[in-house]
């Protein structure tokens, strides 16, 4: 919401959470400039003496520029004298347009030693690669997959600072089955060496010097090293491995460096060996959907969350790459990814010939995308509101404090505002998130994000000025942590009744009399009973059982720290009729509804919902645009299993792929494309995103579900 009720009654009337969705490194539009970056020297920022909120436009400055008053708890600080600027006849500052402080909402700041660890400026960051070399991984194809593309598609893409020539990022390698291999790539080397700690019960770092390094200069070393890997284990039959020493070992690598690291773990199967975080398999798909289902859905013991915690406070985030042909408890495992703000990737019965572009792009999307390492966020706030609740994949150890190991463009925390007192509709309210963190060069900084809103008194301003996509992203993470508390039917008629309430409050309080048989919808949530069916819908929070648990587990894991756009598409898949695309176009066709209602059966059309691709062809399409696509002439001899488009010398085709390489732009995860023939037997796994239609487990359609809220909002009102 954009105006915010004067009192916390008002906004419970409402029904309405005041929440916000936070995207601290969120990625620029096309037109946009970066923050600009603030070096006030020896300085550092200049912040409130009672609150410590940072400089921010909507400080008031007084007494000829000697002092300002803060917006966020009223206290009067004296201006020091090196940021000192007159006052001009309207009572700002002479520079204001000068500082990006004081006339823009979003800036960076240089941070001082104060800010560091230790009063010392940190090292450069480090990347390290684990590589499970297990049967299963070799097998796969896997392992040589990955060494063969890490080095000349993945490493070079390492992120570094604008304008620097190469990156200052460290990286170093480990591969592990039930023992850890580390490897010294130290660039002076003729071969890279191998050391091998086999007590997994209590691991140590066998080497500090020669294990993390620059890629320019140890080049040669590496390339030896990635073409040796997949020779080396090529025989092994080794099937039982180990996770938690894995993750202890980067940990403490990262430790003794005394550096902030990221691990990229890649693993195959649920680890049994005898080590730290053995895991049993737990793995029955009935309990889904039933009073039972937050057992299998929750951590199977605490260990993995425990680790999460010890690698925030080391400043190491944990990513993991899942290859599994069977159960492997995500629930558990993604506990590490959660608490460190890490990703948790997943490609199932992974084959080297058919996911190897989209487990490469992933990876290269996730090596060079913007990143921070050793962050804190904090959020501070007007007088008369507070944030009481946040969401995300994050780990907080007091009430205020949003810790990090590592953040990213995709990470997107939730923050829910109460009301401590009655607002001022004259005073606004002022929300300022503030983040810490260690760039990729190693430098200590904050960026700053502020926010102004006005104060209502009216429920009529306050429906005028609502966020649905916000509202809905925010409703589903609620809604999420009730799943480990609650049963899934009391999460159902949980998200009815929110639907229902908020809608019967706003009939109550602001449409105009009419008769009781009519539905009114204010205008900015129209849509509102549409998205809450698709949320209780989803895949990531209904119990059926066609989804395995770990399936659920990371849908759940992926939907707790999506961003609004992601949400909303996951939510809504967009689908798109590809059979009369404008070869000479550049733009999106129009989407058109999701429901097989508005298929025809001469038609193709192309479902995206963020995480997948699905081209459906009906029966009747034309054979020449089969032709054009395809390259073969009739639908029967498509070969479904590819899951790439040929790439053929006509129009229709080059439109096509283009459209579909806009699509994969647009989402943080490359979605692989599956093709579906009208009546085959992929089709009624496509219909359970036509999200419209009656699903196959029985949840209501959307004129179903609109009419039950109706009855509900009639109800209330009676």
């Amino acid at each position: 919401m954009y105006n915010v009720p004067i009192s916390s009654d008002l906004l419970k009337q409402s029904h309405i959470p005041f929440a916000l969705s936070v995207t601290p490194l969120a990625k620029l539009n096309k037109n946009e400039h970066p923050p600009p970056l603030v070096n006030l020297g020896e300085l550092g920022p200049v912040r409130c003496n009672r609150c410590k909120a940072y400089m921010c436009p909507f400080m008031k400055f007084m007494d000829g520029g000697r002092k300002f008053s803060c917006v966020f708890c009223g206290c009067s600080t004296e201006v020091p004298a090196e940021y000192f600027a007159h006052l001009d006849h309207t009572g700002r500052r002479i520079d204001s347009f000068d500082r990006p402080e004081l006339c823009l909402g979003s800036y960076e700041f240089v941070a001082t030693k104060e800010y560091c660890k230790n009063n010392k400026p940190p090292n450069p960051p480090a990347f390290i690669f684990m590589i499970d070399i297990s049967y299963n991984a070799i097998k796969s194809g896997f392992v040589h997959l990955l060494c063969s593309h890490l080095k000349s598609d993945i490493l070079p893409h390492l992120p570094k600072e604008a304008g620097a020539e190469e990156s200052e990022i460290r990286v170093g390698f480990i591969t592990y089955s039930n023992v850890l291999h580390f490897y010294n790539v130290k660039g002076v080397l003729a071969q890279p060496q191998m050391l091998v700690v086999s007590d997994i019960q209590d691991v140590f770092v066998p080497m500090i010097d020669g294990f993390l390094v620059k890629l320019s200069e140890s080049e040669s070393v590496i390339d030896s090293l990635l073409s040796q890997i997949p020779q080396m284990f090529a025989k092994t039959r080794e099937t039982e491995i180990a996770l938690g020493p894995v993750i202890q070992a980067g940990m403490e690598a990262c430790k003794a460096a005394d550096c902030s690291a990221k691990l990229f773990i890649f693993h195959t199967s649920l680890p049994i060996a005898e080590a730290p975080g053995k895991l049993t398999n737990r793995d029955d798909r009935k309990l889904l959907g039933t009073e039972k289902e937050k057992t299998i859905l929750s951590p199977q013991s605490n260990f993995y969350t425990t680790l999460g915690q010890e690698c925030v406070a080391a400043s190491c985030s944990v990513d993991i790459y899942l290859m599994p042909n069977s159960y492997i408890d995500v629930a558990t495992i993604s506990e590490v990814c959660r608490m460190t703000g890490g990703q948790l990737h997943k490609y199932s019965y992974f084959q080297a010939d058919t996911d190897s572009e989209r487990f490469l792009q992933d990876l290269q999307n996730n090596v060079k995308k913007p990143i921070v390492f050793d962050a804190i966020m904090r959020l501070r706030t007007s007088t008369g509101i507070r944030a009481t609740d946040f969401w995300g994949n994050i780990y907080m150890s007091n009430t205020t404090d949003v810790e990090l190991a590592s953040l990213d463009s995709d990470k997107t925390i939730n923050v829910e505002i109460k009301h401590d007192d009655k607002l001022n509709e004259q005073d606004g309210a002022f929300i300022q998130a503030a983040l810490l963190y260690t760039s990729v060069s190693g430098q200590r900084r904050l960026r700053i994000h502020n926010l102004s809103f006005n104060c209502c008194s009216q429920m009529a301003d306050l429906f005028r000025n609502c966020e649905l996509d916000v509202l809905v992203n925010v409703l589903s993470k609620k809604a999420l942590k009730d799943v480990l508390h609650i049963s899934p039917k009391d999460i159902r008629e949980k998200l009815m009744a929110t639907c229902s309430q908020i809608l019967a409050c706003y009939r109550k309080n602001c449409a105009t009399p009419s008769s009781a048989g009519q539905l009114i919808l204010p205008e900015c949530m129209k849509l509102l009973p549409l998205y809450s069916n698709c949320v209780i819908k989803s895949d990531a929070l209904q119990g059926a059982q066609d989804v395995s648990i770990d399936d659920r587990s990371y849908l759940m894991h992926l939907v707790n720290s999506m961003d609004v756009v992601s949400s909303n598409c996951f939510f809504y898949p967009r689908l798109l009729p590809v059979h009369d695309l404008d070869p000479d176009s550049k733009t999106m066709p129009d989407p058109i509804r999701c429901s097989m209602e508005r298929f025809h059966e001469d038609g193709v059309y192309l479902l995206d919902n963020g995480l997948s691709l699905f081209l459906w062809l009906g029966h009747n399409v034309n054979s020449q645009w089969v032709h054009d696509v395809f390259g073969v002439q009739s639908l029967a001899q498509i070969d479904i299993d590819k899951s790439e488009l040929l790439e053929l010398e006509n129009g229709t085709s080059h439109r096509l792929r283009n459209l579909v390489q806009m699509i994969r732009e647009e989402r943080q995860r490359h979605m692989k494309l599956s093709i579906v023939r009208q009546r085959d037997k992929l089709e009624p796994w496509f219909g359970h995103f036509l999200v419209e239609d009656k699903g196959f487990n029985g949840t209501a359609s959307y004129v179903d579900y609109l009419c039950h809220i109706h009855k509900e909002i009639r109800a209330l009102l009676s």
